[in-house]
């Protein structure tokens, strides 16, 4: 491969706090692969559900394949998640349990072409942690502001 993809969901750290994480491969068409390859992915709006023990990402954005025919996916549809047994099991306890959410944190592809996708087990941020989360980002950008003057 030429290169890795990369595509992040910057929203879920800002207005989540990840408990846990997990990679996770994902069942993708032809064409939903290619359109991730050329980098036209979106998971900030995403989430995971359980349907019949299975987990599935809901709401994830993959564009359309431009040079894709009759044969080209919808962009946005339900895509089953392959973990173990016994991670599925876990995570169901704790989404049930705890009350806690399942968020897509990173689409990427790893060195054999495959598409993946890390999930975090997620509680949700009240509003005055996100204010803290931002004085933290603003105070780590001063800081790295001075560094690079000296």
């Amino acid at each position: 491969m030429l290169k890795t993809i990369n595509i992040f969901n910057k929203r879920a750290k800002f207005d989540y706090e990840i408990i846990e994480t997990f990679t996770a491969g994902i069942v993708l068409a032809g064409t939903e692969i290619k359109s991730i390859r050329l980098g036209k992915a979106n998971i900030t709006e995403s989430f995971c559900e359980f349907s019949n023990n299975e987990l599935f990402a809901i709401n994830t954005y993959i564009e359309e394949y431009t040079f894709g025919n009759q044969f080209n996916h919808k962009a946005r549809s339900e895509r089953k998640l392959l973990l173990k047994k016994k991670e599925l099991k876990g995570l169901l306890k704790s989404v049930q349990a705890k009350g806690l959410t399942i968020v897509p944190l990173k689409l990427f592809t790893n060195e054999k072409g495959l598409a993946k996708l890390q999930i975090g087990l997620c509680k949700g941020k009240k509003t005055y942690d996100k204010r803290e989360s931002l004085k933290e980002q603003d105070t780590k950008r001063d800081l790295d502001r001075i560094k690079k003057a000296f």
